[in-house]
């Protein structure tokens, strides 16, 4: 069946692996006047997910999909991209002329070379935000920046298409994506393991409501290190108070393991990071590494 023709500019869109990414990605294309014609989505919650985000967009085996759609967004798991285009181009899945977009924060154009090598425009498009699957997230998306690698001729539909969700674009050399990627993974996935942590502390300490303790601390906390970096840096390690560190490890021997190794971990960088910074005496440093390793400062 021939499709209507569409309005100048936009697009039949078609999204393969309607998770937390995909399906938000789709419905922001959606918003943007562009047609998402058709989703692949195995799991129960994909369907579900689908059926919130997408509704009446018809559920479709991934080269039926492929076959409606004129720009496809590739959101799949980041080891699974490669071997799932490459399965594609073998089988004949791509035509010339055809736009896809893979997620992946990792990767630039790599995992997309067999299609590209078939005439297709290969574009990466990272979200550099935390998704949860649901509306909120359309809302979210117009704080969020993305991360884009695309050839030359492709820059400029890729910021477009950035800007059409609501996002801002950021272009990120193909030979730098993994290490744009490394420091989103550092910062936003181990802060979330930090705050569990805080929270589990707090909690055997008798507070019921962690996240009203800790939600404005934390928040201020954030805010001072993304304007002034090295400079936010506060607490007994960056004052030099090697006391005070000396009590937290005697209370860390009756928390998790997790928790007493994140403790010295972050302890070790951030004194490094006060002495590169100038804040602390030699004296200072002395006292708090032999806090953390009396072994290791014993002549």
């Amino acid at each position: 069946m021939t499709m209507p023709p569409l309005p100048p500019g936009r697009l039949r869109v078609g999204v393969i692996g309607a998770g937390k990414v995909g399906a938000v990605l789709g419905a922001a294309l959606a918003n943007a006047g562009h047609l998402v014609v058709a989703a692949s989505a195995v799991s129960e919650a994909s369907l579900a997910r689908a059926a919130v985000l997408l509704p009446d967009v018809p559920i479709k085996p991934i080269d039926e999909v492929i076959a409606d759609s004129d720009l496809v967004v590739l959101a799949v798991p980041d080891d699974a991209l490669a071997t799932l285009v490459h399965g594609l181009a073998a089988a004949g899945a791509w035509r010339p002329a055809q736009l896809v977009l893979h997620t992946s924060g990792r990767s630039g154009l790599g995992p997309l070379a067999p299609a590209i090598a078939l005439g297709v425009g290969g574009m990466a498009i990272h979200p550099a935000m935390s998704f949860t699957g649901t509306e909120m997230d359309l809302q979210r998306l117009r704080d969020c920046c993305f991360g884009v690698t695309a050839p030359p001729d492709l820059i400029a539909p890729a910021f477009a298409l950035v800007v059409e969700m609501g996002g801002e674009p950021l272009l990120i050399d193909e030979f730098d994506r993994t290490r744009y990627h490394l420091g989103l993974a550092h910062g936003a996935n181990y802060l979330v393991t930090l705050v569990a942590q805080a929270a589990q502390i707090l909690a055997a300490a008798g507070v019921e409501d962690t996240d009203r303790l800790l939600r404005p601390l934390l928040g201020a906390a954030l805010d001072n290190a993304l304007r002034n970096g090295d400079a936010a840096l506060t607490g007994p390690v960056a004052r030099g108070d090697a006391g005070t560190v000396a009590e937290h490890l005697q209370v860390l021997e009756r928390e998790s393991p997790d928790v007493r190794e994140v403790y010295r971990v972050l302890a070790e960088a951030t004194l490094t990071r006060a002495e590169r910074g100038r804040r602390l005496s030699a004296a200072d440093a002395h006292g708090i590494r032999q806090v953390l390793d009396p072994q290791k400062e014993t002549p």
